[in-house]
């Protein structure tokens, strides 16, 4: 490949040396110590055309554009999540800035699993880095269309959440079948609320899907939505536990997979999300998506170990292409579909959700109602209650009024969260309003 093919890259590192969970736990620093280690040796940090930047600090307000915290947004972080989030948005802004082509953020903190009400850590996640980078580009620079690939072996659950009511934000998660792995969400017929409706593609794939199998899915549907969808960015959320090695899960892919869905996808942003196999996967893996960004030969990055990586089953085969199709079909469909779901609405969307922060052991129950207007996003209110042995009981209400809301629909959900209040019912009211770009605790 010549000088002229190549693309420029820019990288940010952060292995957050001062964050874990625990001591020995499979999320820590040296996730990144080792792929530093692998890129240094391989001299890629000495190739003109990729450049590293250093992580700025994301701000309160940067996260509160994003989460409801509850009961504050100061005692459930660390600085380390606010680098991470910066890091993120280092990244995005050497796009935006076009001194860039491409951008990888290779930082921790995670964030996928971070949902917009925050009671605390799960999945190793407390603040969703992605959410907070896409909003900060809104805010700042009026991105409008914004496409999410969630490559991690785990659903995005909480990505799909910030977003699932937003028909602006494309969120494709692939991921192994929820019933088989946490969160145990992520089934096929998670498509979006009625106003968002096939905004959210969840594609389950089985245990032991393979490099064919990812890129079955990548180039039959994935692709073909993305130029439907034609995003004004596309982000890929990059976790790399669908790895043959990876302790975690039990997928089969390889770094030669990695790379060439990283050369396809054509990401303008990659933000690192899991992936746990920190010496015989996450270096090989990295290095690929980092050669694959930039435009440069990565067909030499090949496991020691890679003849440990099954072939996939047929039986995987069939499930995989069933699974495409019915997607297929709704994508295909999805105007119709939609309009027929407002229709049984009748003005108002409501869901239930039952949340484990596994990492804070708090328990929440959650009911969302999103107000459906033909001629806005409507506004979204969420009543949450959450128990926990270090927490006790925890309420609140929150009135959230999207960017895309019309005056009626502003003056709704200010009126929802006055009429909360006076009834009495929960110890915290939240008012987060992007029209204003402000989050007040009333």
């Amino acid at each position: 490949m010549t000088r002229d093919m190549m693309r420029n890259l820019g990288l940010v590192f952060f292995p957050a040396f001062d964050w874990a969970l625990t001591p020995t736990h499979p999320e820590r620093e040296e996730r990144l110590l080792y792929t530093r280690d692998q890129i240094i040796e391989e001299g890629l940090l000495d190739i003109d055309s990729i450049r590293e930047y250093k992580p700025k600090m994301a701000s309160l307000k940067d996260i509160q554009r994003v989460h409801i915290a509850v009961p504050d947004i100061s005692s459930l972080i660390t600085d380390a999540h606010l680098v991470s989030a910066g890091g993120a948005i280092t990244a995005a802004e050497a796009v935006m800035k076009k001194e860039v082509q491409r951008a990888f953020a290779l930082v921790r903190p995670p964030g996928h699993h971070a949902m917009k009400v925050m009671h605390g850590t799960r999945g190793f996640c407390t603040v969703n880095i992605e959410a907070i980078m896409v909003e900060y580009l809104r805010q700042h620079y009026g991105i409008k269309k914004v496409a999410i690939v969630d490559t991690d072996v785990h659903h995005g659950d909480g990505t799909q959440d910030i977003f699932y009511h937003d028909p602006d934000t494309l969120f494709i998660s692939l991921h192994q079948d929820g019933r088989t792995l946490y969160p145990g969400t992520g089934d096929k017929t998670e498509l979006g609320s009625p106003s968002a409706f096939a905004s959210t593609i969840n594609i389950p794939l089985p245990p032991g899907t393979t490099d064919e199998g990812l890129h079955y899915v990548l180039d039959n549907l994935i692709l073909p939505v993305l130029d439907d969808f034609q995003p004004d960015l596309i982000i890929n959320s990059a976790g790399q536990d669908n790895h043959y090695t990876d302790p975690l899960a039990s997928m089969a892919v390889s770094a030669q997979g990695y790379a060439r869905l990283a050369e396809k996808l054509n990401a303008d942003i990659a933000v690192l999300e899991g992936g746990y196999s920190i010496e015989d996967a996450l270096p090989y893996v990295n290095t690929g998506i980092i050669l694959a960004m930039a435009g440069l030969d990565y067909s030499r990055v090949i496991e020691p170990d890679i003849k440990r990586c099954p072939k996939q089953t047929e039986g995987n085969t069939v499930a995989i292409k069933k699974t495409v199709e019915f997607l297929q079909d709704i994508w295909a469909n999805r105007q119709e579909l939609k309009e027929e779901n407002i229709r049984r609405s009748n003005g108002f969307y409501n869901m239930q959700n039952r949340v484990y922060y596994d990492d804070s052991g708090i328990t929440e129950k959650q009911v969302q109602s999103v107000k459906l207007c033909p001629d806005c996003h409507g506004y979204l209110t969420i009543a949450t209650e959450a128990t926990g042995n270090y927490i006790g009981y925890q309420t609140a209400f929150a009135s959230i009024i999207p960017r895309n809301c019309c005056p009626k629909c502003q003056s709704l959900a200010k009126d929802a969260i006055v009429k909360a209040k006076k009834q009495k019912n929960y110890e915290q009211y939240f008012l987060q309003n992007k029209v204003d770009d402000t989050y007040e605790e009333l």
